[in-house]
Protein backbone atom coordinates (compact mmCIF):
# COMPACT_ATOMS: atom_id res chain seq x y z
CA UNK A 1 0.00 0.00 0.00
CA UNK A 2 1.43 3.39 -1.01
CA UNK A 3 2.09 6.37 1.28
CA UNK A 4 -0.82 8.17 -0.38
CA UNK A 5 -3.23 5.28 0.24
CA UNK A 6 -2.09 4.70 3.82
CA UNK A 7 -1.49 8.23 5.10
CA UNK A 8 -3.32 10.77 2.94
CA UNK A 9 -6.35 9.05 1.40
CA UNK A 10 -7.89 8.01 4.77
CA UNK A 11 -8.11 11.67 5.80
CA UNK A 12 -9.68 12.68 2.47
CA UNK A 13 -12.26 9.88 2.60
CA UNK A 14 -13.08 10.53 6.24
CA UNK A 15 -13.67 14.24 5.58
CA UNK A 16 -15.77 13.64 2.44
CA UNK A 17 -17.89 10.98 4.13
CA UNK A 18 -18.60 12.99 7.27
CA UNK A 19 -20.17 16.15 5.84
CA UNK A 20 -23.50 17.05 7.43
CA UNK A 21 -25.84 15.75 4.68
CA UNK A 22 -24.03 12.40 4.66
CA UNK A 23 -24.18 12.10 8.43
CA UNK A 24 -27.93 12.74 8.33
CA UNK A 25 -28.35 9.84 5.91
CA UNK A 26 -26.21 7.60 8.12
CA UNK A 27 -28.53 8.48 10.99
CA UNK A 28 -31.44 7.09 8.98
CA UNK A 29 -29.78 3.78 8.11
CA UNK A 30 -27.39 2.60 10.83
CA UNK A 31 -29.85 2.39 13.78
CA UNK A 32 -31.75 -0.33 11.90
CA UNK A 33 -28.86 -2.76 12.39
CA UNK A 34 -29.51 -5.58 14.84
CA UNK A 35 -27.87 -8.63 16.39
CA UNK A 36 -24.46 -9.58 15.06
CA UNK A 37 -23.52 -7.02 12.43
CA UNK A 38 -20.96 -7.18 9.65
CA UNK A 39 -19.97 -3.68 8.56
CA UNK A 40 -18.11 -3.99 5.26
CA UNK A 41 -15.62 -1.18 4.76
CA UNK A 42 -15.88 0.12 8.31
CA UNK A 43 -13.28 2.78 7.56
CA UNK A 44 -12.80 5.27 10.39
CA UNK A 45 -15.74 3.75 12.33
CA UNK A 46 -17.78 6.86 11.61
CA UNK A 47 -21.03 4.89 11.91
CA UNK A 48 -20.44 3.80 15.51
CA UNK A 49 -22.30 6.72 17.08
CA UNK A 50 -25.49 5.70 15.27
CA UNK A 51 -25.66 2.05 16.30
CA UNK A 52 -28.29 1.25 18.92
CA UNK A 53 -26.47 -0.59 21.76
CA UNK A 54 -29.75 -2.16 22.85
CA UNK A 55 -30.14 -3.84 19.45
CA UNK A 56 -26.56 -4.71 18.53
CA UNK A 57 -24.60 -7.56 20.10
CA UNK A 58 -21.35 -7.22 18.16
CA UNK A 59 -20.00 -5.45 15.09
CA UNK A 60 -17.48 -7.19 12.84
CA UNK A 61 -15.59 -4.34 11.19
CA UNK A 62 -14.21 -5.49 7.85
CA UNK A 63 -11.50 -3.00 6.85
CA UNK A 64 -8.33 -3.83 4.90
CA UNK A 65 -6.77 -0.36 5.16
CA UNK A 66 -4.34 0.09 8.04
CA UNK A 67 -4.66 3.85 7.64
CA UNK A 68 -8.43 3.74 8.08
CA UNK A 69 -8.19 1.44 11.12
CA UNK A 70 -5.72 3.87 12.65
CA UNK A 71 -8.10 6.74 11.89
CA UNK A 72 -10.87 4.79 13.68
CA UNK A 73 -9.18 4.66 17.09
CA UNK A 74 -10.81 7.79 18.58
CA UNK A 75 -14.29 6.67 17.48
CA UNK A 76 -13.72 3.20 18.93
CA UNK A 77 -12.56 4.70 22.22
CA UNK A 78 -15.74 6.76 22.55
CA UNK A 79 -18.15 3.94 21.70
CA UNK A 80 -19.82 1.33 23.89
CA UNK A 81 -20.30 -0.96 20.88
CA UNK A 82 -18.20 -4.13 20.85
CA UNK A 83 -16.14 -4.16 17.63
CA UNK A 84 -13.99 -6.96 16.25
CA UNK A 85 -11.74 -5.95 13.34
CA UNK A 86 -11.46 -8.19 10.28
CA UNK A 87 -8.35 -7.16 8.34
CA UNK A 88 -9.44 -8.40 4.91
CA UNK A 89 -11.14 -7.01 1.79
CA UNK A 90 -14.82 -7.48 1.01
CA UNK A 91 -14.09 -10.41 -1.29
CA UNK A 92 -12.69 -12.37 1.69
CA UNK A 93 -15.02 -12.45 4.68
CA UNK A 94 -13.60 -14.80 7.36
CA UNK A 95 -16.92 -15.67 8.98
CA UNK A 96 -18.99 -18.88 8.95
CA UNK A 97 -22.06 -19.30 6.77
CA UNK A 98 -25.25 -17.72 8.13
CA UNK A 99 -23.46 -16.17 11.11
CA UNK A 100 -24.63 -12.53 11.06
CA UNK A 101 -28.04 -10.89 11.35
CA UNK A 102 -27.23 -7.65 9.51
CA UNK A 103 -24.76 -6.52 6.88
CA UNK A 104 -24.10 -2.78 6.64
CA UNK A 105 -22.69 -1.04 3.57
CA UNK A 106 -22.08 2.71 3.64
CA UNK A 107 -20.13 4.21 0.73
CA UNK A 108 -18.24 0.95 0.28
CA UNK A 109 -19.63 -0.95 -2.70
CA UNK A 110 -18.26 1.69 -5.07
CA UNK A 111 -14.67 0.78 -4.14
CA UNK A 112 -14.66 -3.05 -4.03
CA UNK A 113 -12.87 -4.37 -7.14
CA UNK A 114 -14.82 -7.65 -7.44
CA UNK A 115 -18.28 -6.59 -6.27
CA UNK A 116 -19.88 -9.86 -7.40
CA UNK A 117 -17.61 -11.94 -5.19
CA UNK A 118 -17.98 -9.52 -2.29
CA UNK A 119 -21.78 -9.48 -2.40
CA UNK A 120 -21.74 -13.26 -2.74
CA UNK A 121 -19.70 -13.42 0.46
CA UNK A 122 -22.14 -11.10 2.23
CA UNK A 123 -25.04 -13.28 1.13
CA UNK A 124 -23.21 -16.35 2.40
CA UNK A 125 -22.57 -15.05 5.92
CA UNK A 126 -26.00 -13.46 6.35
CA UNK A 127 -28.72 -15.52 8.01
CA UNK A 128 -31.83 -16.29 5.93
CA UNK A 129 -34.21 -13.38 6.39
CA UNK A 130 -31.31 -11.15 7.50
CA UNK A 131 -30.97 -7.56 6.31
CA UNK A 132 -28.47 -5.85 4.07
CA UNK A 133 -28.62 -2.13 4.93
CA UNK A 134 -27.06 0.12 2.32
CA UNK A 135 -26.19 3.77 1.81
CA UNK A 136 -24.18 4.14 -1.38
CA UNK A 137 -23.60 6.53 -4.24
CA UNK A 138 -23.65 5.42 -7.84
CA UNK A 139 -25.01 5.70 -11.34
CA UNK A 140 -27.43 8.54 -11.98
CA UNK A 141 -30.63 8.14 -14.06
CA UNK A 142 -29.90 11.49 -15.71
CA UNK A 143 -28.36 10.93 -19.16
CA UNK A 144 -25.93 13.84 -19.03
CA UNK A 145 -24.73 13.07 -15.51
CA UNK A 146 -24.42 9.37 -16.28
CA UNK A 147 -22.33 10.10 -19.38
CA UNK A 148 -19.90 12.16 -17.30
CA UNK A 149 -19.80 9.47 -14.62
CA UNK A 150 -18.67 6.88 -17.15
CA UNK A 151 -16.17 9.32 -18.66
CA UNK A 152 -14.58 10.38 -15.38
CA UNK A 153 -14.55 7.09 -13.46
CA UNK A 154 -11.25 5.66 -14.85
CA UNK A 155 -9.27 8.66 -13.60
CA UNK A 156 -11.37 9.16 -10.48
CA UNK A 157 -10.60 5.61 -9.30
CA UNK A 158 -6.87 6.35 -9.18
CA UNK A 159 -7.36 9.31 -6.84
CA UNK A 160 -10.27 8.06 -4.75
CA UNK A 161 -9.21 4.62 -3.57
CA UNK A 162 -10.84 2.68 -6.38
CA UNK A 163 -14.18 4.49 -6.14
CA UNK A 164 -16.50 3.96 -9.12
CA UNK A 165 -18.97 6.76 -9.83
CA UNK A 166 -21.00 4.67 -12.27
CA UNK A 167 -22.20 1.51 -10.51
CA UNK A 168 -25.96 0.94 -10.42
CA UNK A 169 -26.09 -0.13 -6.79
CA UNK A 170 -29.64 -1.51 -6.76
CA UNK A 171 -28.99 -3.71 -9.80
CA UNK A 172 -25.79 -5.07 -8.25
CA UNK A 173 -27.59 -6.00 -5.03
CA UNK A 174 -30.43 -7.71 -6.88
CA UNK A 175 -28.04 -9.57 -9.17
CA UNK A 176 -26.25 -10.98 -6.11
CA UNK A 177 -29.47 -12.65 -4.93
CA UNK A 178 -30.85 -10.15 -2.42
CA UNK A 179 -34.44 -8.95 -2.43
CA UNK A 180 -34.70 -5.17 -2.09
CA UNK A 181 -37.41 -4.29 0.43
CA UNK A 182 -36.87 -0.53 0.72
CA UNK A 183 -35.16 1.84 -1.73
CA UNK A 184 -34.86 5.60 -1.83
CA UNK A 185 -32.91 7.57 -4.43
CA UNK A 186 -31.87 11.19 -4.15
CA UNK A 187 -29.13 13.65 -4.98
CA UNK A 188 -27.00 14.60 -2.02
CA UNK A 189 -27.52 18.31 -1.28
CA UNK A 190 -24.64 20.60 -2.29
CA UNK A 191 -22.64 17.70 -3.78
CA UNK A 192 -21.58 17.40 -7.43
CA UNK A 193 -24.17 15.31 -9.25
CA UNK A 194 -21.53 12.95 -10.63
CA UNK A 195 -20.65 11.84 -7.09
CA UNK A 196 -23.89 12.56 -5.26
CA UNK A 197 -26.59 10.23 -6.57
CA UNK A 198 -27.61 8.16 -3.53
CA UNK A 199 -29.06 4.67 -3.14
CA UNK A 200 -30.45 4.21 0.39
CA UNK A 201 -32.39 1.20 1.56
CA UNK A 202 -32.75 -2.30 2.90
CA UNK A 203 -32.46 -5.66 1.17
CA UNK A 204 -33.13 -9.11 2.55
CA UNK A 205 -31.60 -12.53 2.09
CA UNK A 206 -34.46 -14.79 1.00
CA UNK A 207 -35.57 -17.42 3.51
CA UNK A 208 -35.29 -20.05 0.78
CA UNK A 209 -32.71 -18.75 -1.73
Amino acid sequence: MSFYENRILPHIIDRACSIAPVMELRRQVVPKARGRVLEVGMGSAINLEYYDPARVELVYGLEPSEGMRRKARPNLARSAINVEWLDLPGEQIPLPDQSVDTVLLTFTLCTIPDWRKALGQMLRVLKPGGDLLFLEHGESPDDRTRTWQHRITPGWKKLAGGCHLNRHIADLIREAGFEIIELENLYLPKAPKIAGYIYLGRARKPENP
